[in-house]
């Protein structure tokens, strides 16, 4: 099993790979579009401007698609999450991956009159919001870690939400697409616990 870890000079990858290698998983960063077919999982990770996403042309986000097609698990992390949707009011310009509907948007600054800080930063609980793979033996109501300003919205693929201003999709999941806003190898136990399901799926 090899587990392609993308690349687009938007992301800690050293942390990322920190957390798979703790339970044996073998990732590898791809250097062309070709390479991804060899991988039997894709992770895309990230920090920062949605803008940064513009860096994976056609040819990767072409080569990423054909390992869904094929069957093969995506994981999207923080920024990677959100660029599994259409877009993001971040960069109106840049288009993401699409795979599941809706835009992503700014969390706001108040809440029913009060003042909510922005950027979301610290721990905040996963809302369950049904069964989920990626949240297997993961207690409901475990504490994350976050780092954002912007957010996914709640759809049908939302599993787990959570309450920063508003109520954001914290943790998404269809078929073998997932995601999570929030860097699962600095989220403790629950993180660990997330990343231990996406392995687990991969060696299926």
């Amino acid at each position: 099993m090899k587990i392609a870890l993308i690349d687009y000079r938007a992301g800690n990858l050293t942390s990322v790979k920190k957390a798979f290698a703790a339970l044996e998983a073998d990732l590898f960063v791809p250097t062309t579009p070709g390479e991804l077919h060899e991988a039997s999982a894709v992770v895309v990770p990230g920090v920062g401007h949605f803008g940064a996403t513009g860096a994976l042309t056609d040819e990767w986000t072409g080569a990423i698609r054909d390992g869904i097609a094929a069957g093969r698990p995506l994981l999207g992390i923080c920024l990677g999450m959100q660029w599994l949707f259409e877009g993001s009011a971040e960069s109106p310009e840049s288009a993401g991956l699409g795979l599941l509907a809706g835009r992503c948007y700014r969390l706001p600054g108040e809440s029913n009159g009060t003042s909510v800080k922005i950027p979301h930063v610290g721990w905040n609980a996963l809302e369950f919001r049904g069964p989920a793979r990626l949240l297997r033996d993961v207690a409901p109501g475990s504490q994350v870690y976050f780092t954002h300003s912007f957010a996914a919205p709640v759809t049908t693929e939302c599993v787990a939400a959570t309450t920063h201003a508003n109520t954001f999709s914290s943790v998404v999941e269809r078929d073998n697409i997932f995601g999570v806003q929030f860097p699962p190898e600095k989220s403790s136990d629950a993180g660990l616990q997330i990343v231990r399901n996406f392995v687990e799926r991969c060696r299926q």
